[in-house]
């Protein structure tokens, strides 16, 4: 899991990205993601939406899946990045740990960020 200096949530500290992210997509994941100078570290956001998944339980359950697999990626998040990851599909919650792996890793590749 990741710590809590490598996590942000609320609309205020999300707004930066928003408005000035790039993002790269895919059909289950988006990335949305910018650089900030003004930060020391990397942060990581997870946004899934009712829409998704009605359940708090199993949308909380997917975002705790992606932040564990963003953490096995620091080693190669030496930049402070804002990182936030778009949840379009709930079949990201039955995926196998492997192929979740593959997809976050790809989208941080087409980011150029790792």
């Amino acid at each position: 899991m990741l710590t809590k200096k490598h996590r942000f949530h609320g609309s205020v500290s999300l707004r930066f990205v928003f408005k000035r992210g790039v993002v790269v997509r895919q059909p289950d994941l988006a990335l949305k993601y910018i650089l900030n100078k003004k930060s020391k570290d990397y942060r990581v956001a997870v946004i899934v939406s009712k829409k998704v998944h009605k359940s708090a339980v199993k949308r909380n359950r997917i975002r705790r899946r992606i932040y564990s697999v963003v953490s096995e990626y620091k080693s190669y998040l030496k930049e402070p990045y804002d990182l936030v990851f778009f949840v379009y599909q709930d079949k990201i919650l039955l995926l196998p740990p492997q192929e979740l792996k593959r997809q976050v890793a790809k989208l941080l590749k087409l980011a150029n960020i790792t």
